[in-house]
């Protein structure tokens, strides 16, 4: 069946096997943030591309505002992309967005739809509340006056026993709190060890700004813009000192926003760090989705630089995703 949509991370792609004689094809519903979606075509002189939510109760009390690209490829040797401009907008029924292209396809081609934002409209007017990522309230009223005290411990420097040499410099922290994050960090204060005796860790391979986003997230007081901007040095950090939450923390929102101008990094990265589930998130959109057909010239470079045993995992994904015309 070609009405079902396939997606990952923030992407949507619906495989059009054969238009037919109809004039009108309406894709499943497929999930993206809390609502249902539906993606449609009609043709006549023009190709026309919809999309909105299916209409229920959340798509109701809860409407969208998108901010979203679509993309139209065929799937022959050409392989020439449609592609839309980015829209934003509040859509609530098919009639909130069309988008005519100036032709009409013939044989197989493939519709993605990337969505940049997601953001719920409010009914009582004011303004949008994005869906990811968010700082909103996780905590109960007692765990943020634990966290205010944590806070204060860290940036204070209350009572801080231990100081940490990082690539530009040095920043003050707790044994307690780093042996209760890092079964590591618990063994070099156990025994014997040069930190124990020094009241020293060396992290050289982190700068400061990185160790002190390190320490917000042991302490639980990190805000989401800087767990970002650092969590490639936090994943590194994080394999090395076994602080499992963390590290799953990490790959959790590397998968999140995976494109073409990142994948390959991200492959890296899982491959050397052992993350299957960010992995196997590359692979996929590489080849389940086609992506590798947008980074030729970066692909080339990268089979030269790659791990051997990464090219046959990545030749066997070739092998499954491929099907004969």
């Amino acid at each position: 069946m070609d009405s079902k949509v396939e997606t990952i991370s923030r992407l949507a792609q619906w495989r059009i096997d054969t238009f037919g004689p109809s004039t009108y094809k309406r894709s499943d519903p497929f999930k993206m943030g809390i609502w249902n979606w539906i993606l449609s075509i009609e043709k006549s002189r023009y190709m026309y591309f919809r999309l909105f939510p299916e209409l229920s109760r959340v798509s109701k009390e809860q409407p969208p505002e998108a901010r979203f690209v679509l993309r139209v490829t065929t799937t022959g040797t050409n392989r020439k992309p449609y592609i839309s401009p980015i829209h934003e907008r509040l859509l609530r029924t098919s009639d909130d967005f069309v988008w005519p292209i100036d032709t009409t396809f013939q044989g197989r081609f493939v519709i993605d739809v990337e969505f940049l934002d997601l953001k719920i409209y409010p009914l009582n007017g004011g303004e949008a509340n994005p869906i990811w990522p968010s700082d909103g309230v996780m905590q109960s009223l007692a765990t943020q006056s634990t966290l205010r005290c944590l806070s204060r411990m860290l940036f204070e420097g209350i009572h801080a026993d231990v100081i940490i040499n990082t690539a530009d410099g040095t920043v003050r922290s707790h044994k307690a709190i780093l042996s209760a994050s890092s079964p590591v960090f618990h063994s070099m204060f156990l025994h014997n060890l040069r930190e124990k005796e020094s009241s020293t860790i060396d992290i050289e391979d982190m700068s400061t700004e990185s160790c002190t986003a390190l320490l917000s997230y042991l302490y639980g007081t990190i805000k989401q813009e800087d767990f970002w901007k650092h969590r490639l040095a936090l994943l590194g950090t994080a394999n090395k000192y076994d602080i499992a939450d963390l590290k799953d923390a990490c790959e959790e929102s590397l998968l999140e926003d995976i494109n073409t101008g990142n994948v390959l990094e991200r492959l890296q990265e899982a491959w050397l760090y052992q993350l299957n589930k960010l992995k196997k998130g590359c692979l996929m959109y590489l080849f389940d989705f086609g992506k590798i057909y947008d980074i030729k010239d970066e692909i080339s470079n990268f089979f030269r630089q790659a791990d051997r045993e990464l090219m046959v995992e990545m030749f066997q994904e070739v092998l499954t995703a491929w099907k004969p015309a």
